[in-house]
């Protein structure tokens, strides 16, 4: 189970943009997050995954602190992939940075072995996304933190992108928080939602 207890941050201007937040994310569960631009929802994505430290309050998965090294158990995916990639790699070493999927995996995705050769930039946005949601799969992860990952994909690409990932996500009991300004996105793929507004979170 991975838990927030009464988070709250703010950057150096001083305005708090999170305050006392709490929620709960367990094994095979999907929760979906909604706000408007701005509210700190990749705020909230970066502090649960590890990247950020709050100002008070506290993360834990299964009751301790989340690790300091190695494979992070719980996994931030952004909107825009390019940011998290080397791109003086290829594509294959991107892909392979923490573990290999298996070829059904990368049919799975989505993913063509044309690909792997490539350099990272010369793939579209949602080619390179799909190798970088795969890539968070590692053995070891165990939460998913979805920050709008699918927006830059056409429509028939979302729907195969979410069906994989649910498919490995069912079958390895990942719990997943799902980050969009997409409400029927939320609808069909989380039982249970929150928005977030002026620092709080509430269910929707």
């Amino acid at each position: 189970m991975l838990e927030a207890h009464q988070l709250s941050f703010q950057f150096l201007s001083g305005v708090p943009l999170l305050s006392g937040i709490s929620l709960t994310l367990r094994a095979g569960q999907w929760v979906g997050l909604s706000g408007d631009s701005g509210a700190g929802k990749s705020t909230l994505g970066k502090l649960l995954a590890g990247y950020l430290t709050p100002q008070a309050g506290e993360i834990t998965l299964a009751g301790m602190a989340l690790p300091g090294s190695g494979i992070q158990p719980v996994q931030w995916l952004p909107q825009s992939p390019e940011l998290s990639v080397n791109p003086r790699w290829r594509v294959g070493r991107i892909l392979r940075e923490a573990w290999t999927p298996s070829e059904a995996q990368c049919q799975a995705f989505g993913i063509h072995p044309r690909w792997l050769s490539r350099y990272p930039q010369s793939l579209s946005g949602g080619e390179l996304q799909r190798v970088c949601v795969l890539r968070a799969l590692a053995p070891g992860v165990r939460f998913l933190i979805a920050d709008e990952i699918s927006t830059m994909l056409d429509p028939i690409t979302q729907v195969e992108l979410w069906q994989a990932l649910q498919q490995e996500a069912e079958n390895r009991q990942l719990g997943v928080l799902v980050i969009s300004h997409d409400s029927a996105l939320l609808k069909r793929l989380c039982p249970q939602q929150f928005h977030l507004s002026s620092g709080q979170l509430k269910p929707w």
